[in-house]
């Protein structure tokens, strides 16, 4: 399989020289242990699975004779099987002071896996990898935060090729799964069929209990459908015949594998008339499109969802820079009462940069007026834009720019 260089390989070399343990979350499938595997190489670390029962038996059973088997600098895969390994750890980041002396990974969002904020605060530089971003795709210039900032996006057209709309719904419709892009599995249909029955399943168990695999491709397609909406539990347990509370417990385990996301409104002390219900987004959009059973690029660019998954699309793209990046994203929507909304506001740097997301190549000025709105906020209005079709960067006026979306 053609090894794809990731953008936070630089970020990972890096914080191994500054902190004693780095773990790296993230769904299965995206590239956690190729990327370290490829970057250990030449080394002496140590690399174990907790993947393999018997291995998981001893960690959970006897951590100290794990660790006396195990030696270290070490790349412990799975992490989250045995968390009775991070006191263990702790202790010996506390009498070591060695860094990088341990590389974990973890298909557990970090926020939600349980022992390791109480066990390695402090001591654990914490990164989040995804399926592979465009720019790791497709581009060869270097990862950096998506901003509206007019000397970036131009640095970067130098370096980027062209991708006009039917070549954007074909990278969304294929999606970001390594073992996808890169050529290792042909049928994009039957490695989702797999991973959803395999990978996904198992660890959707292991964080439930029983559960009714039927059901939950029920739920779980029913969410898809929903991508980029505001979440509606009723909605959505309806559609899988399920009730609200079980929607909400199965959203939860959703995130905490790192499958779907959440894009929170903004709001401060004036603007006080928003809506509070977040949106709902799929890291990977060619697993959201495979679940809303579209058949190939054309017929999704043409078909009732085009514009639902270019939304999901551009959003995932752009927190994909930040955390490859390792950059927390401090990015929201906003609609209010009176039914305006931005699509996306960026706040970085003590502004606040607007976004429309729109499937034209030839946007009209009209759609940044709302952008007005964020004037009555406490916080200054930065560069805005329209982020869409457009083959080449333009712009409306000196603060609101047409920005292809090739340029995430």
């Amino acid at each position: 399989m053609r090894y794809i260089k990731r953008d936070m390989e630089k970020i990972v070399t890096e914080l191994s020289e500054q902190y004693p343990a780095i773990l790296i979350t993230g769904p299965r499938q995206v590239g956690k242990t190729t990327m370290l595997q490829n970057l250990m190489e030449g080394s002496d670390r140590t690399y174990v699975s907790l993947d393999d029962l018997n291995i998981r038996a001893l960690a959970k059973s006897d951590p100290a004779m794990f660790f006396q088997i195990y030696k270290t600098p070490i790349f412990i895969d799975e992490v989250q099987y045995a968390p009775e390994l991070f006191t263990y750890i702790k202790i010996m980041v506390d009498r070591n002071q060695e860094p990088g002396e341990f590389w974990l990974t973890g298909s557990q969002v970090f926020k939600l896996m349980h022992g390791v904020q109480e066990s390695l605060a402090g001591r654990v530089a914490v990164l989040n990898l995804s399926s592979l971003s465009q720019n790791e795709i497709y581009n060869s210039c270097n990862n950096i935060p998506f901003t509206a900032d007019l000397k970036v996006l131009s640095d970067r057209q130098k370096t980027i090729k062209v991708a006009n709309t039917p070549e954007i719904f074909k990278r969304i419709f294929t999606g970001g799964m390594p073992a996808i892009v890169s050529g290792k599995y042909k049928d994009s249909n039957i490695f989702y069929m797999s991973y959803l029955s395999t990978y996904l399943e198992r660890d959707v168990k292991g964080l439930s209990g029983s559960i009714d695999s039927l059901s939950f491709m029920k739920f779980i397609t029913a969410t898809a459908c929903r991508t980029s909406q505001i979440v509606n539990y009723a909605d959505i347990a309806r559609d899988a015949d399920i009730n609200q509370i079980t929607a909400k417990s199965w959203l939860t385990i959703l995130e905490t594998l790192g499958i779907i996301f959440y894009l929170h409104p903004y709001s401060n002390n004036i603007l006080k008339r928003t809506i509070k219900t977040p949106k709902l987004y799929f890291y990977d959009t060619g697993l959201c499109t495979y679940l809303t059973k579209w058949s190939s690029p054309e017929t999704l660019e043409s078909g009732a969802m085009n514009g639902a998954v270019l939304e999901n699309y551009v959003v995932s793209e752009i927190f994909k820079s930040y955390y490859n990046s390792a950059k927390t994203p401090f990015i929201y929507y906003y609609r209010d009462k009176d039914m305006k909304e931005i699509d996306l506001i960026i706040e970085a740097d003590g502004k606040l940069s607007p976004i429309e997301i729109k499937k034209t190549a030839s946007p009209a000025s009209q759609l940044t007026n709302v952008f007005k709105t964020l004037d009555r906020a406490n916080i200054e209005r930065g560069n805005g834009g329209v982020l869409c079709m457009k083959e080449e960067l333009m712009a409306f006026d000196s603060k609101n720019y047409i920005i292809p979306i090739r340029l995430i």
